[in-house]
């Protein structure tokens, strides 16, 4: 399965049981996650995540992210996963991505953190390489894993960006405040995990099936108000 390339996109990511990877895909998620960091409490093995995979093929695009993995680990597990993309969520540089994408065959996207405008100049190195940036709230300083900590940056950062470049937004959106973050960022499309827990870890089915309803609607009026 595969979007088209004007669609917006509504991704979420940290999923680790057959009964949220269900209710995810139930409620429309184009892209589900699964992440392979042990540090995370949203980490999956590779026998579950291959089971969760299965419920997903052909119904969303499956994502694996990982963190700082070499070659020969990412080809491993692009090859017993199969999934659409890679997320690269560690310290990757743009070599290193375009290094990963050539021996997996797989579409890359890139996680870059932010906290100030200064954080986007390194965008450019890797939209040459890559096929979409996510751009995350940076994590704290003493933080055990990259991402899911439920913590917004300021998403007027953003606002001058060329919506061209087809960015995703992460970092501390929940069904709350999808729709503003979507109306200031203008996203390509958003991506959710801490966001829809009832704890680290713990998906909430209530709160995915929100998050989804408020992402398409704010994508939808978005559109239809059409450019700023």
């Amino acid at each position: 399965m595969s979007q088209s390339p004007d669609a917006f996109t509504v991704k979420i990511c940290g999923l680790s049981t057959r009964e949220t990877m269900a209710a995810a895909l139930a409620a429309g998620a184009d892209m589900v996650g699964l992440v392979f960091h042990p540090k995370s409490p949203r980490f999956v093995d590779m026998a579950r995540a291959v089971a969760l995979a299965e419920m997903a093929r052909g119904r969303a695009e499956i994502v694996a992210l990982i963190v700082d993995f070499d070659v020969a680990r990412a080809k491993e597990l692009a090859d017993a996963l199969r999934p659409d993309w890679l997320q690269l969520h560690g310290s990757e540089t743009p070599e290193q991505a375009l290094a990963l994408k050539a021996a997996t065959g797989l579409r890359v996207m890139k996680a870059l953190g932010v906290a100030a405008p200064s954080d986007l100049a390194a965008m450019s190195a890797y939209l040459a390489v890559t096929d979409r940036i996510l751009l995350d709230a940076k994590p704290p300083k003493d933080a055990a894993y990259p991402g899911g900590h439920g913590r917004p940056f300021d998403w007027t950062i953003l606002s001058g960006l060329d919506p061209a470049s087809r960015f995703m937004l992460s970092g501390g959106l929940d069904p709350a405040n999808v729709a503003d973050a979507i109306r200031i960022a203008r996203p390509a499309g958003v991506d959710v995990s801490s966001g829809v827990e009832s704890a680290p870890g713990v998906k909430d089915i209530g709160r995915i099936r929100d998050f989804i309803a408020a992402a398409r609607q704010a994508a939808q009026d978005l559109k239809k108000a059409g450019p700023t």
